[in-house]
């Protein structure tokens, strides 16, 4: 698969130092699953965290070599990538929308954790408060992107992706809202750790 994605300046400014605090100060081994052109990869990088990126893509991963040659990239997916375990932390930040069986991701991210190691997923939010407005102002159409190739297929609330990850072997998480005020969010952010 062509590789579509990017993090754009104004995505990366309200994700990345919510989840970077969620990281940590204290450098520790990282995978970022979904890395796409590695750029917050190169970032937990340059705060002195040992980091893999993981993404499927292979014109992703190529285009992540090529912008930061001194990192370690690896085309796989998390549920094909044991060998590369155990992290302390796993981020996957805007991937969880874009797969079609997400209990087979959330497994294979808890399997790339060491026993009590940290998950942090981000993924669009999708309450129901926000939706309404969405439909109300007449945006399902431009916020859904039916038309948008190898774009979103899920679209995930607090509930589900809590359900998610609980059923997946992680612990119960805590959900932050980011992004707009918390009704209106932008992105939803779940901190959890394996069991």
């Amino acid at each position: 698969m062509e590789y579509r994605g990017a993090f754009t300046p104004h995505t990366s400014a309200y994700l990345w130092p919510v989840v970077t605090r969620l990281v940590g100060p204290t450098p520790v081994r990282v995978v970022d699953v979904g890395c796409g052109t590695g750029a917050f990869t190169a970032h937990l990088a340059s705060l002195g965290h040992d980091v893999v990126g993981i993404d499927s893509s292979p014109s992703g991963i190529e285009i992540a070599r090529e912008a930061h040659p001194h990192l370690r990239f690896v085309q796989t997916s998390a549920e094909a990538a044991p060998e590369l375990a155990p992290f302390d932390v796993a981020t996957c930040l805007e991937v969880v929308e874009h797969c079609f069986l997400p209990r087979d991701f959330a497994r294979g991210v808890r399997g790339l954790l060491k026993p009590g190691g940290r998950a942090i997923f981000t993924t669009p939010y999708h309450g129901y408060i926000k939706n309404l407005l969405i439909v109300a102002f007449g945006r399902f159409d431009a916020h859904v992107g039916a038309l948008w190739d190898y774009g979103h297929i899920k679209f995930w609330s607090i509930r589900t992706l809590r359900t998610l990850l609980v059923e997946s072997g992680f612990e119960p998480p805590q959900m932050i809202r980011v992004g707009r005020i918390p009704l209106l969010a932008k992105s939803l952010v779940a901190v959890t750790l394996r069991t």
